[in-house]
Protein backbone atom coordinates (compact mmCIF):
# COMPACT_ATOMS: atom_id res chain seq x y z
CA UNK A 1 0.00 0.00 0.00
CA UNK A 2 1.57 3.63 -0.81
CA UNK A 3 2.34 6.01 1.65
CA UNK A 4 0.71 9.78 1.81
CA UNK A 5 1.74 13.03 2.05
CA UNK A 6 0.20 15.59 3.68
CA UNK A 7 1.92 18.99 2.12
CA UNK A 8 1.58 22.45 3.55
CA UNK A 9 2.22 25.38 2.18
CA UNK A 10 1.90 28.62 3.49
CA UNK A 11 1.71 31.89 1.90
CA UNK A 12 1.10 34.18 4.76
CA UNK A 13 2.39 34.23 8.71
CA UNK A 14 0.81 37.13 10.09
CA UNK A 15 0.79 35.36 14.12
CA UNK A 16 4.51 33.85 14.86
CA UNK A 17 3.15 33.44 18.65
CA UNK A 18 -0.32 31.48 17.13
CA UNK A 19 1.84 29.34 14.58
CA UNK A 20 3.72 28.48 17.42
CA UNK A 21 1.18 27.80 19.77
CA UNK A 22 -0.03 25.31 16.62
CA UNK A 23 3.07 23.67 15.80
CA UNK A 24 3.36 22.76 19.92
CA UNK A 25 -0.19 21.06 19.39
CA UNK A 26 0.11 19.64 16.33
CA UNK A 27 3.50 17.95 16.13
CA UNK A 28 1.85 15.35 18.79
CA UNK A 29 -1.33 15.18 16.84
CA UNK A 30 0.40 13.89 13.85
CA UNK A 31 3.01 11.81 15.57
CA UNK A 32 -0.04 9.71 17.66
CA UNK A 33 -1.20 8.94 14.07
CA UNK A 34 2.12 7.91 13.09
CA UNK A 35 3.11 10.84 10.89
CA UNK A 36 6.72 11.65 10.24
CA UNK A 37 8.22 14.93 9.44
CA UNK A 38 10.31 14.71 6.41
CA UNK A 39 10.84 18.62 5.52
CA UNK A 40 9.73 21.89 7.01
CA UNK A 41 11.36 25.14 6.86
CA UNK A 42 11.27 27.88 4.19
CA UNK A 43 11.70 27.30 0.99
CA UNK A 44 15.20 27.34 -0.53
CA UNK A 45 13.64 28.69 -3.75
CA UNK A 46 10.27 29.39 -4.88
CA UNK A 47 9.37 28.97 -8.64
CA UNK A 48 6.25 29.85 -10.66
CA UNK A 49 3.49 30.91 -8.19
CA UNK A 50 5.51 29.07 -5.60
CA UNK A 51 6.15 32.08 -2.19
CA UNK A 52 9.08 31.55 -0.36
CA UNK A 53 7.31 30.98 2.59
CA UNK A 54 7.32 27.73 5.16
CA UNK A 55 6.30 24.60 3.77
CA UNK A 56 6.15 21.53 5.88
CA UNK A 57 5.74 17.86 4.66
CA UNK A 58 4.15 15.04 6.87
CA UNK A 59 4.42 11.47 5.91
CA UNK A 60 1.64 8.55 6.39
CA UNK A 61 1.81 5.15 6.53
CA UNK A 62 -1.84 5.06 4.31
CA UNK A 63 -4.11 7.45 2.70
CA UNK A 64 -6.76 7.07 5.17
CA UNK A 65 -4.55 7.37 7.97
CA UNK A 66 -3.52 10.89 6.58
CA UNK A 67 -7.30 11.69 5.74
CA UNK A 68 -8.22 11.33 8.73
CA UNK A 69 -6.00 13.63 10.66
CA UNK A 70 -7.64 17.20 9.62
CA UNK A 71 -10.56 15.74 11.38
CA UNK A 72 -8.65 14.38 14.24
CA UNK A 73 -9.60 15.64 17.81
CA UNK A 74 -5.99 16.71 18.67
CA UNK A 75 -5.60 18.12 15.83
CA UNK A 76 -8.23 20.26 15.80
CA UNK A 77 -7.36 21.73 19.02
CA UNK A 78 -4.24 22.96 17.45
CA UNK A 79 -6.10 24.41 14.75
CA UNK A 80 -7.93 26.23 16.97
CA UNK A 81 -4.83 27.44 19.14
CA UNK A 82 -3.47 28.59 14.95
CA UNK A 83 -7.07 30.75 14.92
CA UNK A 84 -6.10 32.53 11.63
CA UNK A 85 -2.01 33.30 12.32
CA UNK A 86 -1.17 32.09 8.77
CA UNK A 87 -2.75 31.31 5.55
CA UNK A 88 -2.10 28.05 3.77
CA UNK A 89 -2.81 25.49 0.90
CA UNK A 90 -3.12 21.96 2.57
CA UNK A 91 -2.99 18.86 0.50
CA UNK A 92 -3.04 15.44 0.99
CA UNK A 93 -1.36 12.82 -1.49
CA UNK A 94 -1.10 9.49 -2.41
CA UNK A 95 2.50 8.39 -2.91
CA UNK A 96 3.49 6.22 -5.74
CA UNK A 97 3.47 2.24 -4.74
Amino acid sequence: MPKAYLVSNYTAISDTDKLAAYAKLAGPAIEALGGRYIARGVAARAMEAGVQQRTVIVEFDSLETALSLYDDSAYQIALKALDGGAVRDMRIVEGVA
